[in-house]
């Protein structure tokens, strides 16, 4: 069962990024939007245990709460399957809604930096390439001021309206 939209002009494929990632089939406009975000909503306790039986799945959509799939079986259809890339192409609208932040060619992978959507304790490495990249991606990197100013208006509606307050 598919818990999440995806635009027909993408797929899913084998990634050089990490595992698969989702990709262009055709070309894509800017702000056109390439996914909806779908599942169950949930605490972010609720949230550690259904990641420790069918591993990380979900997106966090406010201080607390997370949305994604909660059995293995719903584990496929609710994945978004995009990778972080410190140079993204996607952003997001809101909370659940992912859209092109630029043009975007067809066989291109479609990539969001974390930073738009996480506000989280964790630290990982990063493989996604880009000139620009921060080689160590962390739960906390949308309050870099760099990044602010580059995503303004593409961030998870809870981190977005905390910059607005500022």
């Amino acid at each position: 069962m598919n818990m999440t939209y995806f635009s027909p002009k993408t797929e899913k494929r084998p990634s050089n990024i990490d595992g698969r990632g989702l990709f262009a089939n055709e070309p894509i406009t800017k702000g056109e939007i390439v996914v909806v975000k779908g599942g169950y909503v949930m605490s972010r306790a609720d949230r550690d245990e259904v990641q420790f039986r069918i591993g990380p799945a979900e997106i966090q959509v406010t201080e607390d709460l997370h949305i994604g799939p909660i059995t293995r079986t719903e584990r496929e259809g609710g994945m978004i399957h995009m990778n972080h890339s410190c140079d993204p192409n996607v952003g997001v609208q809101g909370q659940i809604v992912f859209v092109a932040l630029r043009g975007i060619a067809s066989d291109e992978e479609l990539t969001i930096d974390y930073a738009m959507t996480d506000d989280e304790d964790y630290e990982m490495g990063c493989n996604c390439g880009a000139p620009g990249c921060r080689r160590t991606i962390t739960g906390r990197d949308w309050m870099k001021k760099e990044l602010q100013k580059r995503y303004d208006g593409y961030f998870s509606w809870f981190i977005q309206r905390r910059l607005n307050q500022r």
